[in-house]
């Protein structure tokens, strides 16, 4: 009778700590606070030596400790030791000789230098059934673990588990709201790269606009006024989109405003960004580009195209589009790009040059078909006699319409140059 009143009166006690640590681990916390707090309460209540919380890394298929007291952050497989075992199955493993117990795992004695003699592993699971991770008690002060304890760890593990889905979903969201901000103003310095408003040709209409498909985009565009006749002309294309691809094609705008102001010719503005390209981009990112060089009073553009293409030439006297093709590689592939010379177009009363990246031309509609440069050139003939500006926002509209208005896959960037 004694023996049960005891009893009784620790179970109180019991149940007692876990609703204060229930409300304590209510209040606001970040997750690393949250795990400290969960294992100091499981090494207090359960009387264990240690307290291990292993978090489940989904995607690496791997379990990981970001707090274990008394030791240095671990990773495992989710397949190995008392820690798999007690995810797969989602019950309480209870050993008191882990070296006699073939599923522990030994080589994290031997990586902290501990001596784990008994071990309770109890699963996390979240109020969804999610797998959370498990939780390890080591070493009871008084020997083995007994019943009692699995179910007080049961009943721990039922709160902490909740209260770590809430902490890691804050993480998330904080996380995410951290990285849309930075995209943000990642976005902001792009467009604060492009052209504020178009330079004024005498005799011309020029036209650019990018509109990239995330926040940040693997496009760029440019015209550079040297002076009252002469016009750096730049549309590049970065392999991908997003912020990588973006800080790859922001370089090339930067180098050849460089190349610009020092006075380089277009032959080694681009051999000399090229160069540089090939010794900062990873083997797997690459840029298409054009870069070209309007002489207002010839009516002439000298060009180079490494990749970028094909380029659309539409000819007002033969009501005809010629569709000029790459002259070299993209840009940061090799060193010495073959075929690399400037060519020459004159441009006549009427004449339109566009230099328009994927997003246009590969619009692709549920079929699979691509939109294509021949619509493309349909268009160019169909309103030629538009402003550059409308013709531009004419391309787009249509290529959305023939995508069945499905989210822009790819960015788009427009260059147009027409002579009147």
């Amino acid at each position: 009778m004694h023996t049960d009143m005891k009893r009784a009166s620790s179970d109180r006690d019991t149940l007692a700590r876990i609703l204060d640590i229930s409300r304590d681990l209510a209040r606001p916390m970040d997750l690393e606070e949250m795990l400290t707090e969960v294992v100091k309460a499981a090494c207090a209540v359960l009387q264990a030596e240690r307290c291990t919380v292993w978090l489940y890394d989904e995607a690496a298929e791997e379990f990981q400790t970001k707090v274990l007291i008394g030791a240095a952050p671990i990773r495992t497989a989710a397949d190995r030791g008392l820690v798999g075992a007690c995810a797969r199955t989602r019950e309480v493993i209870n050993v008191p000789d882990c070296y006699a117990d073939p599923r522990f795992d030994q080589s994290i004695d031997r990586q902290t230098g501990y001596r784990t003699r008994s071990l309770m592993s109890v699963p996390l699971v979240g109020y969804d059934d999610e797998l959370i991770g498990v939780m390890q008690t080591l070493n009871h002060i008084n020997g083995p673990f007994d019943d009692t304890d699995v179910a007080t760890a049961t009943a721990l593990a039922a709160q902490s588990a909740v209260a770590l889905q809430r902490a890691r979903m804050i993480e998330g969201l904080l996380v995410k709201e951290r990285l849309e901000q930075e995209l943000e103003v990642a976005r902001k310095i792009q467009m604060g790269t492009w052209p504020r408003e178009m330079p004024v040709a005498e005799g011309y209409d020029l036209h650019g606009a990018s509109l990239p498909a995330e926040e940040t985009g693997g496009d760029t565009f440019d015209i550079i006024r040297l002076d009252d006749q002469r016009y750096v002309l730049l549309l590049a294309d970065a392999a991908g989109h997003g912020v990588g691809p973006a800080l790859s094609v922001t370089q090339v705008r930067s180098m050849l405003r460089m190349c610009a102001r020092l006075g380089c010719d277009l032959k080694r503005a681009f051999d000399g960004i090229n160069r540089q390209l090939v010794e900062d981009l990873p083997p797997e990112l690459f840029v298409t580009a054009f870069l070209g060089m309007l002489d207002a009073t010839r009516h002439e553009i000298e060009y180079l195209s490494g990749g970028q293409g094909p380029l659309l030439f539409y000819r007002r006297a033969q009501d005809e589009v010629e569709y000029l093709k790459p002259m070299t590689l993209p840009l940061g592939i090799m060193e010495t790009l073959p075929g690399a010379a400037p060519a020459r177009i004159t441009l006549a009363s009427g004449d339109i040059l566009a230099l328009l990246t994927d997003g246009i031309l590969e619009a692709e509609r549920s079929d699979g078909e691509q939109f294509g440069a021949e619509r493309t050139a349909e268009l160019l003939r169909e309103h030629r006699d538009r402003p550059m500006s409308e013709l531009a926002m004419i391309l787009h509209e249509q290529a959305r319409a023939f995508s069945d208005g499905a989210p822009q896959a790819d960015d788009v960037t427009f260059l147009l140059i027409k002579r009147h």
